[in-house]
């Protein structure tokens, strides 16, 4: 797992290489920051809208990571000029593409709220990761749930997201001893990231609360509740309300 680095003096222009013969990758720099993070979704959203515009034939799939976004195409759909590849052809039409961007074409990020039941059995990590970083459980969850925070990007499992830069205070270690089991819903907390765990996995994460709502659903017209570029901000929920909620999810 990457570790997050800020301040960043400056976010480096992207370098483009190939990943096999129908996918090349946009690289941002090997240190994950907020900055750097948002700038490879700001070129997602770019490409997308490009995209609906009829603008980048061939391309099938575009793939935002933490600091890379990989682009996936039918290299028999490239124009290609003289020798060109189709790597090389696609290359030069995105860097144009992106050059002459608009942002004002690009879609907004969403605002998402994540209702979390903290501590106790939906978090039975919260009291002693607090120890950990010299917090009472209280101050924990306050600077967890204090802040809008970006989707870094979805990967690992389906509909998983990982979620940060949290507050600098808030950088523990993943666990010794992952668990074989962890809930679905379940909030991890490392390295001044969280991630919600879409299904019931193993994992080693610190966990620190749950939320009701479900991360992904095969049978909703969008099965990832959660999308890279999306901010979001954890709100504290009581036990009762979770149990309320998590019925409520359960019957649609």
């Amino acid at each position: 797992m990457l570790k997050p680095v800020e301040p960043l003096d400056s976010v480096q222009a992207w370098t483009l290489s190939p990943a096999g013969d129908s996918c090349l990758v946009l690289n941002f720099g090997a240190v994950l920051s907020a900055e750097r993070n948002r700038l490879v979704a700001r070129c997602a959203r770019q490409l997308d809208a490009a995209a609906r515009q009829g603008l980048l034939p061939g391309i099938t799939d575009i793939v935002p990571a933490m600091v890379s976004l990989g682009i996936h195409y039918r290299p028999e759909q490239i124009a290609c000029q003289g020798d060109e590849s189709p790597y090389e052809a696609l290359a030069a039409h995105l860097e144009a593409v992106l050059r002459q961007a608009d942002d004002t074409q690009a879609s907004e990020p969403r605002l998402i709220e994540i209702p979390v039941c903290y501590g106790g059995e939906h978090g039975p990590d919260l009291d002693e990761v607090a120890r950990g970083l010299g917090l009472t459980p209280q101050a924990l969850i306050d600077l967890h749930s204090g802040q809008w925070l970006d989707v870094l990007m979805v990967g690992f499992a389906p509909g998983h997201p990982y979620i940060g830069v949290l507050d600098e205070r808030l950088d523990p270690q993943r666990r010794k001893s992952p668990r074989t089991q962890v809930a679905a819903g379940s909030i991890g907390l490392a390295n001044r990231q969280s991630v919600i765990y879409p299904l019931e996995l193993p994992g080693g994460w610190n966990l620190i609360g749950r939320t009701p709502l479900r991360m992904f659903d095969a049978y909703r017209a969008e099965p990832c509740l959660l999308h890279s570029s999306d901010k979001v901000r954890f709100v504290p929920i009581e036990p009762r309300q979770f149990a309320s909620l998590s019925e409520q999810e359960h019957t649609r």
